[in-house]
């Protein structure tokens, strides 16, 4: 079971996602406003959020930018049909993948599911992290790349020792980009590995969200050194 705010003023769309998901299992908590929204994020502590970009008072953009000021949490867009352009800022002020509304249980379901797996370890990257390194217990796997220094089992990265804070897209795109530095993926390889997605449309989920990143790890993200551009291509960790 999955803890879900649900920000959503419509009331039909509002008991639509609530019904849908709670048959499915979930514990959903709805808000009808921005604000009251983020008053539920620090009584409810979801665990992932369901958010509709054209709220009345505080836009869902405010309420996405103020939720990733304090809080990592799984963001899903709520997209209403022709509002790309809304979506597209939606993504680059911290939101991790979108729905276009009206949307079924199982497809909700699907990008829920998706979403939530970006903030756990690999099985591989999970069960290297608990090999023991001496034989008294569980040795965290470090690997560095220049300044920064990750731990894949414990979803943690630095920077000059410094420990930096990711969206789960975010990290998930850069463990994935940093497990193989120098290999060129395209944007369509990106949406099936890291957002689980396969319609080549969304390719704007990996722009956005290549742009976050660059702006946490690079010291100029114009002229990145990690997160590098393939041109008509893809993106490249490195090399460094």
């Amino acid at each position: 079971m999955t803890r879900v705010l649900l920000i959503e003023d419509d009331p039909a769309v509002q008991k639509g996602v609530t019904l849908a998901l709670r048959r499915r299992g979930h514990d959903i908590e709805a808000a009808a406003s921005g604000e009251t929204g983020l008053l539920a994020l620090e009584r409810y502590r979801p665990e992932l959020v369901l958010l509709d970009l054209m709220l009345p008072g505080m836009s869902g953009l405010e309420v996405c930018r103020r939720i990733r000021e304090a809080r990592q949490i799984p963001i899903i867009i709520l997209s209403a049909r022709g509002d790309d352009i809304d979506m597209v800022v939606g993504l680059e002020a911290g939101a991790d993948d979108y729905v276009v509304k009206p949307a079924g249980g199982e497809v909700l379901e699907a990008r829920m599911r998706a979403v939530l797996r970006r903030v756990a370890p690999s099985p591989q990257a999970q069960a290297q992290a608990d090999t023991p390194a001496d034989g008294t217990g569980p040795a965290a796997q470090y690997e560095t790349h220049g300044a920064l220094t990750m731990d894949r089992g414990g979803l943690l990265v630095f920077k000059n020792g410094t420990e930096l804070v990711f969206a789960p897209s975010e990290l998930k795109l850069l463990l994935f980009l940093s497990s193989a530095p120098g290999r060129v993926f395209s944007r369509q390889q990106l949406l099936e590995q890291v957002w689980e997605h396969s319609f080549y449309g969304d390719a704007r989920l990996v722009d956005a969200c290549v742009m976050r990143l660059r702006a946490k790890i690079e010291d100029t993200p114009r002229s990145p050194v990690y997160v590098q551009t393939v041109r008509g291509f893809g993106y490249r960790f490195g090399p460094l």
